[in-house]
């Protein structure tokens, strides 16, 4: 007897259904075809096992299990039930009446019981797409899956409910969940608040501008100045992620399986810190099996780079192209993939090895030319990526025992989020630009122009603080910025000196020692 049952690949971060033939005849014999990986074939064991805990078994006869589309590789445990399910109403020890309109996904133990798999989300939402009636996944996932409406979502603890489910004896419980109410009710679940922050009111101000325009921001000061703690409390006054955003977001954690037991829909931005002996294929995604890295975990939140000239040069070199192109294309000889990669870049680093160079209290002890040379580690082309670059200084301990309270992330982003509505309107007739920082340098010329008083203040910095060339479009696009959170149509003086204080590192005698 012939039987049809489904699963599904995930294929960067959308899914494809896998249709899964299983023919029982005469002879005695397991083959397994259409381009399954090894765990896809030891599965003939652990499915085996688990149907004797369970009072059945696989028949003594001629198995032929079929995987198609068979021109992709099928990866992963998370075929186990699907063909389990397909074994049995093909041998008819189950009802094969009901298969059909399912997507049936989950790896086996050796007792039958169900483990967690990856990507739910993406496969649901294919499971919609193509009109099946429900998907039936291990009860870890369900939540997950359960964000996709008009799709009957059921979790399952064993092998047993499936089979009692299609031989009409039980009913399989409906996991449902109140995506927008749930959404709506966390979005403001952040750890971390500014109001911790004593201090700094100067880099709480370049913190506000880059998350009124989506900037990338580099910090440079001594340890213990206060950069960690402050990079911690950025997610908190970005403005809330929109529902799509937020589904995004949930489908490559899902795909990465890094969703926690339980999980819907994220409904905060992320915030990524890998430690600096990460790999390049760590961070930007890929591998043999092509998976996301940190900067697509990153997608919609914040990338924090701690001890920045600590991260090997060629980890560095590869976030050049997907901070351009905020997407992240993984090729290989038979395939490519795309994640996306819509990050802000938050970095930090000292000013030298010793960490002291430009200390009020402390002398630094390197020799002369090595804080240029550390310096030198940061190539200039990711530099000029990065717009807003500020000088952190320890706080003095006045202000670190003032009792005052310091102004709270709620406020701020507020502040930021009327500057994004303001960009919004801006931008709502180019595709995919959603604020001032993805602007492209001919939509520049037209966004940010400025008067003859401003056009010379910036032709001064440019001659007297030795500022480099690509310095130019970065202020125009901060200074637009900082016009927008002044609610003004128009760039002032006064906006291009804050955004040309925001470039430090350009200064070509910062480091001169």
């Amino acid at each position: 007897m012939l039987v049809k049952t489904f699963g599904s690949a995930v294929h960067g971060v959308s899914a494809t259904t896998i249709t899964v033939e299983v023919d029982v005849g005469q002879g005695v014999n397991f083959f397994m075809v259409g381009l399954p990986d090894s765990a896809v074939k030891e599965s003939h064991h652990r499915i085996d096992t688990a149907l004797k805990h369970n009072g059945l078994k696989i028949p003594g006869k001629r198995i032929v299990v079929n995987m198609a589309p068979a021109d992709i590789r099928k990866e992963g445990s998370a075929y186990d039930l699907t063909i389990a399910i397909g074994i049995l109403a093909a041998s008819g020890q189950i009802g094969a009446d009901k298969v059909g309109e399912y997507v049936i996904m989950g790896e086996l133990s050796l007792d039958g019981s169900l483990q967690p798999i990856k990507g739910a989300l993406p496969i649901a939402i294919k499971a919609r797409e193509e009109g099946f009636k429900g998907f039936i996944l291990p009860a870890q996932n369900a939540r997950e899956a359960a964000v996709v409406n008009k799709l009957d979502v059921h979790g399952v603890e064993n092998i047993r409910q499936v089979i009692d489910f299609f031989n009409g004896e039980a009913e399989l419980e409906k996991t449902e969940v109140n995506t927008r109410e749930e959404f709506f009710s966390k979005l403001n679940d952040y750890e971390f608040d500014f109001s911790d922050v004593k201090g700094q009111e100067n880099i709480k101000r370049a913190f506000e501008v880059a998350a009124a325009g989506g900037h990338n921001l580099i910090m440079i000061g001594p340890p213990g100045s206060g950069k960690t703690m402050l990079a911690k409390r950025l997610p908190g006054i970005l403005p809330p992620p929109t529902l799509k955003e937020a589904l995004e977001t949930t489908k490559i954690h899902s795909v990465a399986g890094r969703l926690g037991k339980n999980a819907s829909l994220l409904p905060v931005r992320p915030f990524r810190s890998p430690h600096h002996t990460i790999s390049d294929v760590a961070l930007v995604g890929g591998g043999s099996f092509p998976q996301p890295g940190e900067i697509s975990l990153a997608h919609n939140g914040v990338l924090f780079l701690d001890e920045l000239p600590e991260f090997k040069r060629t980890v560095l070199e590869v976030l050049r192209q997907p901070l351009e192109d905020r997407v992240m294309t993984v090729s290989r000889a038979k395939f490519s993939v795309q994640y996306p990669a819509s990050f802000m870049l938050v970095a930090s680093m000292n000013p030298c090895p010793c960490g002291y160079y430009n200390h009020p209290e402390k002398d630094c002890v390197c020799g002369a030319g090595v804080v240029q040379k550390y310096l030198n580690r940061i190539s200039g082309p990711l530099l000029d990526r990065i717009d807003i670059h500020v000088e952190v200084t320890p706080v003095p301990f006045k202000e670190l025992s003032e009792l005052k309270p310091s102004e709270k992330s709620a406020e701020i982003r507020e502040r930021v989020i009327r500057a994004r509505e303001i960009q919004e309107e801006r931008y709502q007739d180019f595709d995919g630009i959603y604020c001032n920082a993805q602007m492209s340098s001919k939509m520049l010329r037209e966004v940010c122009r400025i008067d003859s008083a401003g056009s010379l203040l910036l032709k001064t910095a440019m001659e007297k603080l030795d500022l480099s060339a690509r310095a130019y479009d970065r202020i125009l696009k901060v200074s637009r910025t900082i016009a927008d959170l002044d609610a003004k149509p128009d760039i002032k003086p006064e906006h291009l000196a804050e955004a040309i204080h925001y470039r430090s590192l350009d200064r070509e005698n910062w480091a001169s020692n």
